[in-house]
């Protein structure tokens, strides 16, 4: 199936004030502590680089990554969660914050909360920059939350659809040919 860019739903500007307010958001719940961000790869890194660059530099921010697959190239998640990259280092007794770019149905990022909570941090939160609510299956906490939108499929800004469009600097909405 083919598939082509239908119209913005967020532009470079509103994306830029909403992150940098997380950003500012995040320091002062984080002031003159150690945290932990874990970026979920690879939607997430456009995201997480311009939110860290945000957050003050009295939050002593570490960086590390996971790659997890629930999509491959559809339009739908399979419900199935994959870990292709896991941490590098262990989080146990550390603020975690999981960055995501999108929360559709929630069942990869319950899956990866809870995966977080066995290894013993001192707390995880979540940070998703995209929330499409109505497409909830289970319940997850998103501490967090950049924009809800509705439920269409959306790329750029690091999201894709079969690898393209992530290098978009806004959030579009895309359509059948």
């Amino acid at each position: 199936m083919e598939y082509q860019i239908s119209a913005i739903l967020l532009s470079q500007e509103e994306l830029a004030a909403r992150v940098r307010e997380i950003g500012e958001t995040i320091g002062r719940d984080y002031a003159g502590k150690e945290l932990v961000v874990v970026g979920i790869l690879k939607g997430a890194v456009i995201f997480l680089s311009d939110l860290v660059r945000a957050v003050p530099a009295d939050v002593n921010i570490t960086l590390d990554f996971m790659a997890v697959s629930s999509y491959g190239d559809s339009t739908k998640t399979s419900g199935i969660v994959r870990i292709v990259k896991d941490l590098d280092g262990s989080i146990k007794d550390k603020d975690v914050l999981l960055v995501e770019d999108i929360v559709d149905t929630g069942l990869t990022l319950s899956y990866l909360v809870k995966m977080m909570r066995e290894r013993q941090p001192k707390s995880v939160r979540v940070c998703a920059l995209l929330d499409k609510e109505e497409r909830r299956k289970v319940h997850v906490d998103v501490d967090y939350r950049g924009f809800p939108i509705p439920d269409e499929f959306v790329v750029g800004y690091g999201l894709d659809y079969g690898g393209r469009w992530r290098h978009l600097p806004a959030i579009y909405t895309i359509e059948q040919k």
